[in-house]
């Protein structure tokens, strides 16, 4: 067959900030590479185009989601591609560097590019003798390559290593090849933030600094310099996805939960996470819930800061799809999920429970922590250091529940528009603090309020302090 541009469909995943690809084999089957156990996206592409999915290729044991190759090898025959390295505990085709697989005119090559992880692969896409494109996964991304620390900062600069001879090998590929990464901009798997999600070999060339590092050592230093935290659940899921995820043999629901049934959860060591905007829940919420707001984000605050073997409740309002929250959780192996509070805090309030409130404020009623008002920064680090309020504190929102003890009553909490500051409010909360503050925008905005410039550099790090 002839390949043309619009037989590769990309599927975003604008939260974990990565990429699945759908690709038209022109015979009504098709490709899926690297696909999430949310497959909703992936099922709407198909079935615009009539396709059923025949192969499911997945590039790594992936570390920030859960891959549906096997629910697409149940529902819909595919045959699973991966890496024979990687051990996987269910039936699929193991492949080595080199290995071919006939796609039915195109052909699928395996290209050995560990780095990322020990067992990656990259997958050619040809047409005949002719290199279309490559699925480099968590190797060459757009400008950067992914992490190296997800095995443990021991094994950091030797898969650094390991990534530089990759980045190379995939260099090597002529100029016009297409290179389609999974990891994209903004996930803690890799990179720079930016627009692009593709490009193409010689693009990168030009563009992507590690492929300027005119030596390996120099390599290894620019790629691990710039490494940050990441959310604890990645730690998990390498081996969730050698062992496989659960065949889903039905949509899994979040009914509706008595506020008896949720006491009783709340007893038995699970949690009540309210989905609600940051607004309402600073208006007022069930006291000891974790407020971590719907939106592209919500797995990945998610998978950080609960943990996943505790059973969960939500409060929503009338206009959030449960859905949503259901696909968000199962797609980084959050299946514990009890229901939602029916009736959510109205439902509360006339059972007589009681509620917590936040206080918001804007830039210009902020307090000065110059006046003796403990002010803490909870963004990463690297936006810590890129400019933050003098005087403030930072402890970063995935390591809070460890310090909440350290932190006064009477703290303002920021971050840079304000849904994670709320969510740092309501962690404090559950940990006993009192008359918290969250400051709506972040620290440019309160910096333009007052004609003041903010510090850049590490500054202050600790837990913060009032007079």
């Amino acid at each position: 067959m002839g390949f043309a541009d619009d037989h590769l469909v990309p599927l975003v995943d604008a939260g974990l900030g990565n990429s699945a690809y759908l690709v038209d084999l022109g015979d009504g089957r098709a490709l899926a590479v690297d696909a999430s156990r949310d497959l909703r996206s992936l099922r709407e592409a198909a079935a615009r185009r009539g396709l059923r999915v025949a192969f499911a290729a997945d590039t790594h044991l992936h570390a920030d989601f859960l891959s549906g190759a096997r629910q697409l090898a149940h529902d819909d025959g595919a045959q699973v591609l991966a890496s024979a390295a990687g051990q996987r505990a269910f039936p699929h085709t193991p492949l080595a560097d080199g290995d071919e697989t006939d796609l039915g005119g195109l052909t699928l090559r395996a290209l050995a590019t560990p780095g990322h992880t020990t067992e990656h692969l990259s997958f050619v896409l040809l047409d005949g003798g002719r290199e279309l494109g490559v699925f480099s996964g968590g190797s060459m991304i757009v400008n950067s390559a992914a992490r190296t620390d997800l095995l443990g900062a021991d094994r950091a600069d030797e898969l650094a290593r390991a990534q530089y001879r990759s980045l190379r090998r995939l260099a090597a590929l002529p100029d016009e090849v297409a290179l389609w990464p999974t990891h994209g901009a903004g996930p803690f798997c890799s990179a720079p933030p930016g627009r692009e999600r593709t490009s193409t070999i010689g693009a990168q060339k030009r563009t992507n600094p590690l492929l300027a590092a005119p030596d390996e050592d120099a390599f290894v230093r620019t790629l691990t310099a710039g490494l940050g935290s990441y959310p604890a659940y990645f730690a998990r899921l390498a081996e969730a996805n050698r062992r496989g995820p659960g065949v889903l043999t039905a949509a899994p629901q979040l009914p509706g939960l008595s506020v008896a049934q949720v006491e009783d959860l709340l007893r038995r060591g699970g949690y009540l996470v309210d989905v609600r905007p940051t607004a309402d829940f600073a208006a007022g919420h069930v006291p000891g819930s974790v407020s971590i707001a719907l939106r592209d984000q919500f797995a990945t605050w998610l998978g950080w800061l609960l943990p996943d073997s505790a059973p969960l409740a939500f409060v929503t309002d009338e206009r959030q799809d449960p859905a949503e929250i259901v696909w968000q959780a199962y797609k980084i192996g959050y299946e514990r999920l009890a229901g939602r509070l029916a009736g959510g805090l109205d439902a509360w309030l006339a059972a007589g429970g009681e509620a917590q409130t936040v206080d918001v404020v804007t830039a210009d009623r902020a307090a000065d922590p110059a006046a003796g008002r403990p002010v803490l920064d909870v963004r990463q680090r690297a936006e810590h250091t890129a400019g933050h309020i003098p005087g403030a504190a930072h402890i970063e929102l995935g390591s809070l529940a460890g310090h909440a003890g350290d932190v006064d009553d009477g703290t303002l909490v920021h971050c840079a528009h304000g849904e994670r500051a709320m969510t740092a409010a309501s962690l404090l909360q559950r940990a006993g603090r009192e008359r918290l503050t969250v400051l709506a925008g972040g620290p440019d905005r309160w910096a333009a309020a007052r004609g003041t410039q903010l510090v850049h550099g590490d500054g202050a790090t600790g837990p913060p302090r009032g007079p």
